[in-house]
């Protein structure tokens, strides 16, 4: 049985004092102890920003992709070895910014993986520029006079590319947040999890203290399979915002699908032996 101090490494977190990372870090490793997953267990893929420094503080097979590009990987790595569970764990600015062309299609595909967003409204890792899930108005570096766009909304974006499972948590209630990890984990397909996550440093307005104020949790009056309900609470943000599993419904994943892989993960199919000669002439 795996212990918290399985998944430590030789570096300790380089993250602001307070910073909502911490959070996140904490109920991803209390998820992963819960589901009874050691380091080998499974493969942690990460993009680039403040989250990815986690790339060194979480033991795990794991890989740091280019900016916006971590569930383009994943994915490869689920089509080499669909044995072999994935967590991407990526920015709001990483999957908004650059990325939200790979989510709309992990999304519709419906590839077994889950994914958690550091949603913290600025890019952080550069020092507080604007990012595309900041609040209409809101002041930044880069944006002096306030943000002329309106934000992204991470979980309506989930919901319209077909993903199977969204939730939403936040980075102040680890306990919280660890059970939803874990659903996401059990769920066979796409699992999106957008995680509220405070930057201490460089968003003044969205502090710990306003989304206690703000966030509430859904209960089990919402019907989690009716994906009109869960657009109708994607597009609350105040006075109130909800937080939990918004949409939850099975499908056939694309591994499943996919005739390739029906004995074993490819991985561990013997490729019969090619002329490499014979193939190149050919585009000669």
């Amino acid at each position: 049985m795996s212990t918290i101090a399985d998944f430590k490494t030789a570096f300790m977190p380089n993250w602001c004092p307070g910073c909502g990372d911490f959070g996140i870090w904490g109920a991803l490793k209390n998820a992963l102890l819960e589901k009874g997953w050691g380091p080998a267990d499974f493969c942690t893929v990460y993009g680039i920003g403040c989250h990815g420094h986690m790339v060194n503080f979480l033991k795990s097979y794991a890989i740091e992709t280019l900016h916006g590009r971590p569930i383009a990987v994943a994915q490869g790595i689920r089509l080499a070895n669909h044995k072999l569970p994935v967590i991407i764990v990526a920015g709001d600015g990483d999957t908004f910014g650059e990325g939200t062309n790979h989510l709309v299609h992990i999304a519709r595909r419906n590839v077994q993986a889950t994914m958690i967003v550091h949603d913290n409204q600025v890019y952080g890792l550069t020092t507080g520029q604007t990012a595309p899930t900041a609040q209409k108005g809101f002041k930044t570096k880069s944006t002096p006079a306030g943000v002329l766009e309106e934000a992204i909304n991470p979980v309506a974006i989930a919901l319209a590319a077909g993903a199977t499972f969204v939730a939403r948590g936040f980075a102040g209630d680890i306990p919280g947040l660890a059970k939803l990890i874990v659903q996401g984990f059990n769920h066979p397909g796409f699992a999106f999890i957008d995680v509220l996550q405070p930057c201490v440093t460089f968003n003044h307005v969205n502090t710990y203290q306003w989304y206690r104020e703000h966030i509430y949790p859904l209960d089990s009056s919402h019907d989690v399979t009716s994906r009109a309900k869960a657009f109708e609470k994607a597009l609350e943000w105040g006075p109130k915002v909800p937080t939990g599993v918004f949409y939850k419904i099975e499908k056939p994943t694309y591994e499943a699908q996919t005739p390739q892989l029906n004995e074993v993960p490819l991985v561990e199919q013997d490729l019969p032996p090619k002329n490499l000669q014979t193939l190149m002439e050919k585009f000669v």
